[in-house]
């Protein structure tokens, strides 16, 4: 007889939910029953009891026979493709695909034979036939017609999308390693800046960085939209739309048909432009003051350019359709009734499509136009800031990052609806660096409604965040082949993995990529399957490779000469301090003092001494360090070089490196216990730099 935790784990496993895990230390561990049924239940599975559990294990096995054609197919360019289709037992059905583009190809039928299957009392067949392999990158549409019609309605057309064999790395990465500078935009402030770093100090950057470090790109932390209203969400891996752009980083000395504006405008616009400079004073970036006085001076560069660049702004909402209204919509109800829309809104506003909805919209058509102006001018900055990289000698330019996720009651959250699972928050298991693990409050994709939708979600969000930019970094790369599932009241240790459809999404991504001309990044650090970075790696998606990180099977650092080719390599991320920080053990100190160690603070500082012991020798012994005991600021110019050796295509730099920076910019698993995202580009007095000065040369460490 089986018991009713063999139904649960069955149902698990048929759902794509693993049921064991190895933890970071090489431990095996079961997941608990009480976490498959919450994340079961997430997944839009009935897991009531043993006769329920039974029902949803039947209907997903038999799922494939329900409907004419699968709701995706994926194809590899070049791979013949074997389309399985079922319709009532012995009816006749013809298949073919609609191209993008409007071509038409007709299927061959192919000889299958296999038992049919009863359905609900209905007998269903099974038919096969080929996709050729010759069809042409794209999404196109499989056409199923029946002589007795589909299964079910609707189920008869499905998306394919056919997509590159391997995504081929841009010209100028072939041709040698490429060198480039990682920053997080909002701390790189200079004279002119508005309290915070933004798109026009993201082009000074970059010519400077081009001209001075023949630096080929600038890698940025995510520019997605945050909060339009008080409190603004400091982390850019938080957002509330990875669509849509942050307006905050648009810089007000150069907004698009400045010079049309009437005097008066001007003069009001220079003179908030002025106040939010004096933030620049602040030692905390205050994204609330900032976006006070810039909004204000937006709005009114809208009532006096807004009508005359109509057209302009018509093209934007042609590309990006209704999710562009939704976006702006919802920036206008967290105006009126606050942020949180599932905590704080009348029922009546929760779904976009309802007539309350649809009211607010007509009565406040003004203020919906006006956040859709904003997205046209951040969109047209940041086309602006590309173009001055690429004008300055930058092979890739721009590269911008994919957050792992979205605010749980953000714009997206609120717009895809049953596309993201509910009860649940992506995060991570326990691990070395955050021994309690993880919660990183986001809905994750349901990976069954993606395929439903037919990756559309998932499609548009990756053409959004590729505009305007030379290259994309996916942070957590791994989240496109299993995400860590919390259930809401577990502990983050307490959730399971799901899988997801890799073939599919990775393809997308490659697919997407290509047509943008990009390179992608996969930061692919953590646990990860060696076979996923193996799949990367085939598919043409860079690796990430951090200094700290890179440890031989001898227990030493791993010799330059043996890093992936095919990767990004840096001495650090954003989730260390700086190398002169993490050279003196800030982030022990920082974990020690917000109590995040599971093991006493002597044994934890005496293991990190003898990393850092390790490295300096490894330095030193090839040559690079003349000294074990170096100063910090030596060690690091000798990481650098360090890099220099490595085959890896990609080298980041990091500007905090460059200018002598110790704070952490995050502390994973934190939240207000520490300032993260919050500290401005600093020295190693800990007091905040200039762009000006960096630009200047009055600032830097040495780079050999």
């Amino acid at each position: 007889m089986t018991s009713t935790t063999d139904l649960l784990r069955s149902l698990a496993a048929a759902k794509g939910v693993d049921t064991d895990w190895w933890d970071w230390r090489g431990e095996h561990r079961q997941v608990p029953e009480a976490a498959l049924r919450a994340v079961l239940t997430a997944m839009g599975e009935d897991v009531a009891d043993e006769a329920a559990v039974h029902t949803a294990l039947e209907r997903v096995r038999t799922a494939p026979w329900r409907r004419t054609l699968p709701p995706t197919v994926v194809q590899r360019e070049g791979d013949p493709l074997r389309l399985l289709v079922h319709v009532p037992h012995g009816s006749a059905v013809a298949v073919h695909v609609e191209l993008e583009g409007g071509r038409r190809c007709d299927l061959q039928q192919l000889e299958h034979v296999v038992e049919p299957h009863d359905v609900d009392g209905t007998v269903v067949g099974e038919a096969a036939f080929e996709v050729p392999g010759d069809l042409p990158l794209g999404w196109h549409e499989v056409v199923a017609e029946a002589e007795a019609g589909p299964l079910s309605e609707g189920s008869e057309r499905a998306v394919l999308v056919t997509v590159p064999q391997r995504l081929e790395l841009p010209a100028v990465v072939q041709e040698q390693p490429r060198a480039g500078l990682l920053t997080q935009l909002y701390q790189v402030r200079g004279s002119g800046s508005q309290g915070i770093g933004d798109l026009g100090d993201l082009g000074t950057l970059g010519e400077w960085a081009a001209r001075e470090h023949d630096a080929h790109f600038v890698l940025v932390n995510p520019l997605h939209a945050a909060e339009p209203v008080a409190p603004m969400e400091p982390s850019p891996y938080l957002p509330t739309s990875r669509r849509f752009l942050n307006p905050i980083y648009v810089d007000l000395r150069d907004l698009p048909g400045a010079d049309r504006l009437p005097e008066p405008a001007r003069a009001e616009i220079d003179a908030l432009a002025d106040r939010a400079r004096e933030l620049n004073r602040l030692d905390r970036i205050d994204r609330d003051a900032v976006w006070a006085l810039k909004q204000q001076a937006l709005r009114t560069a809208f009532r006096h350019l807004g009508a005359g660049q109509a057209d302009e702004v018509a093209a934007l909402h042609a590309g990006e359709g209704q999710a562009l209204v939704d976006y702006a919509t919802w920036c206008s109800l967290a105006a009126e009734h606050g942020s949180l829309w599932e905590s704080t809104w009348p029922p009546q506003l929760h779904d976009p499509t309802s007539p309350m909805v649809l009211a607010h919209r007509e009565a406040h058509r003004e203020e919906v136009s006006f956040h859709v102006w904003l997205q046209w001018v951040a969109r047209t900055q940041l086309a602006r800031a590309q173009e001055r990289l690429r004008a300055a000698g930058m092979g890739i330019g721009v590269v911008t990052d994919l957050a792992v996720g979205i605010h749980p009651e953000g714009a997206d959250a609120w717009a895809l609806g049953d596309a993201l699972a509910r009860g649940v928050d992506v995060g991570a298991p326990p691990d070395q660096f955050n021994q309690l693990g993880q919660n990183w409050s986001q809905p994750p994709w349901r990976p069954d409604r993606l395929a439903e939708l037919g990756y559309a979600p998932f499609r548009e969000m990756l053409r959004a965040v590729l505009s305007g930019a030379g290259g994309l970094r996916v942070d957590h790369v791994i989240g496109l082949f299993r995400l860590w599932w919390v259930p809401e009241g577990h502990a983050p240790g307490e959730g399971a993995y799901v899988r997801y459809d890799h073939e599919a999404l990775v393809g997308i991504l490659a697919l997407e990529a290509h047509r943008a001309g990009a390179v992608v990044i996969g930061e692919d650090l953590g646990v990860v399957e060696p076979w996923v970075r193996e799949h990367l790696l085939e598919r043409g998606v860079l690796g990430t490779s951090v200094a700290w990180f890179e440890w031989g099977d001898d227990g030493r650092p791993l010799p330059p000469e043996a890093y992936r080719e095919l990767c990004l390599a840096t001495v650090t991320t954003h989730d260390l301090p700086p190398s002169a920080g993490y050279l003196d053990l800030e982030h022990v100190a920082i974990r020690e003092r917000l109590g995040l160690l599971t093991r006493p603070v002597e044994e934890e500082r005496a293991a990190e001494e003898a990393s850092v012991r390790a490295v300096r020798e490894s330095l030193h012994e090839r040559g690079l360090l003349a000294q074990v005991d170096a100063e910090p600021a030596d060690v690091v110019a000798a990481l650098h070089a360090w890099l220099g050796l490595t085959p890896s295509r990609l080298r980041g730099i990091a500007l905090t490196d460059l200018v002598g920076d110790v704070r952490a910019i995050n502390q994973p698993g934190t939240d207000e216990e520490y300032p993260n995202w919050r500290l401005p580009l600093a020295g190693p007095d800990r007091r905040p730099v200039s762009l000006d000065d960096i630009v200047a040369g009055a600032i830097g460490a040495r780079r050999d």
